[in-house]
């Protein structure tokens, strides 16, 4: 497994990448096939910030923490990425199934101007899936939304969660 930690807005010592290392190898015990872990740390409004995205088995999880220690910061983050590991691993167990595709990166915030616009764009492959697998990596990664190849009809649809807590499915109609 291959952890990548990096900085923005901050130097990484030694001591913490070891540290951010030392944390986030317990989360092997969860998946055997963790290829990468992107760690990026870095320093925003006096606020230390943590953000790991997992790659592997199939998967990919994102966690965030922000504290006013970097040090705590890891450890937050550490403990939600096992806590969303041990959920899917349960997941999988119950429904018998070995791994799920690829999710949706992370949603952008757009920050509030007068008129809105379009800050950033994002490219992603996209694997198809039947829209159970899609609404369970939706909920791995707490989205309200997801997009996806549908794999029985090969067209995009995106699956969202309703107020009532069910899914609804947008499928385009040409």
């Amino acid at each position: 497994m291959l952890i990548n930690v990096k900085g923005k807005n901050i130097e990484i010592t030694p001591a913490l990448k070891a540290y951010s290392e030392k944390k986030l190898q317990r989360l092997q015990k969860y998946f055997n096939h963790i290829q990468l872990m992107e760690v990026t740390q870095s320093l925003q409004r006096n606020w230390h910030v943590v953000e790991v995205l997992v790659e592997g088995d199939g998967i990919l999880l994102r966690a965030e923490e922000r504290a006013t220690d970097m040090y705590e910061a890891i450890d937050l983050v550490s403990k939600k990425l096992e806590e969303q590991m041990r959920r899917y691993k349960e997941r999988l167990v119950r429904k018998h199934r070995t791994a799920a595709e690829e999710p949706l990166p992370e949603e952008e915030a757009v920050e509030e101007s007068e008129e809105p616009r379009i800050v950033r764009i994002k490219r992603f492959p996209i694997k198809p899936m039947a829209p159970e697998e899609a609404a369970q990596q939706m909920e791995l990664l707490n989205h309200s939304f997801f997009v996806f190849l549908n794999a029985e009809t090969q067209q995009v649809n995106v699956i969202y969660k309703r107020r009532d807590g069910n899914y609804g499915l947008i499928e385009p109609a040409v």
